[in-house]
């Protein structure tokens, strides 16, 4: 009678090997396989071992391969809230830091013991980290989901620049008025984004840049000299194309938003002779709004 398991004295598998196999001898074979990339299922079934605990000893020392292992980042967050719940942070105030499951956090540090009641200080500072570090996940994933939309774009067409000028401009250009009639070709804008692109469009519709002035309106209270440095720089123009700043009074009793830094003013930008050119942006735009309306 053949027996599908033998006790076999002083190995220590408890009569748990297969076949007539020594422990030795399915141990080489067990890290042969394993250094060939099989997975513990694999080996398992290959040698026909039953036991979770003779396979652990048979693959003692043994690292996994690298196909078989869980991704670096999800090894990160384990460690990462090992550490947070060490310093004796709450389940939430981890989920709100790393932005995982409480499942998850649960299962990576439930043998760490629970952090001891915390003073009204201690939770008010470990909440305004927590919040600070949400913060700065949210930020990044703005400027990830932005880097993402800026590469759909890639290179334009002239045509598709054309378009885009014909919109920016009827968004943010001087417009004639009834009770105004005057074709004029004056943009103003305090992103220096718009007005790159403005002047791109112009290039693109010919107007030489002696046909350009420029205007600075600023507050009075802002580094007016420096503004105006930024803005000769940016356009590529001398003061020559500048006409005289305009300061805007600083009134005390309001509470300006455009101010640090980033604050340059506005910026106006004016097409001598421009009257032409008006009238086939007015032209322009009300084709596209014409096309728009077929598309429907």
């Amino acid at each position: 009678m053949t027996h599908a398991r033998q006790r076999r004295p002083g190995d220590g598998t408890g009569g748990l090997l297969s076949g007539t196999a020594t422990f030795d001898e399915l141990r080489d074979q067990a890290v042969t396989l394993r250094r060939e990339g099989l997975s513990r299922r694999q080996i398992r079934d290959r040698l026909k071992v039953g036991n979770n605990d003779l396979l652990n000893r048979l693959l003692e020392g043994e690292p996994p391969p690298e196909w078989t292992k869980r991704p670096n980042a999800k090894d990160d967050l384990r460690a990462r809230a090992r550490e947070l719940r060490k310093e004796g942070r709450t389940y939430d105030q981890i989920q709100l830091e790393l932005g995982c499951s409480r499942s998850s956090i649960s299962l990576w540090v439930r043998d760490l013991a629970k952090p001891p009641p915390r003073t009204r200080e201690e939770a008010s500072a470990i909440a305004k980290r927590g919040w600070e570090a949400t913060l700065r996940r949210r930020e990044a994933e703005r400027q990830k989901t932005k880097l993402t939309a800026s590469r759909e774009i890639g290179r334009l067409t002239d045509h598709e620049l054309f378009l885009v000028g014909v919109g920016l401009y009827w968004s943010e250009g001087t417009k004639s008025k009834p009770h105004l009639p005057k074709e004029r070709v004056i943009f103003v804008n305090s992103d220096p984004d718009m007005i790159k692109v403005f002047l791109a469009w112009l290039r693109l519709l010919g107007i030489e840049p002696e046909r350009l002035r420029f205007h600075l309106m600023i507050h009075e209270s802002a580094d007016v000299a420096a503004a105006e440095q930024f803005w000769i720089k940016l356009v590529g123009r001398d003061s020559s194309s500048f006409d005289k700043t305009s300061l805007k009074k600083h009134n005390p009793a309001t509470t300006r938003k455009n101010v640090g830094e980033d604050y340059h003013g506005c910026l106006a930008v004016r097409v001598l002779q421009g009257a032409d050119l008006y009238r086939r942006i007015e032209g322009w735009w009300y084709g596209i709004v014409v096309a728009a309306e077929r598309t429907t």
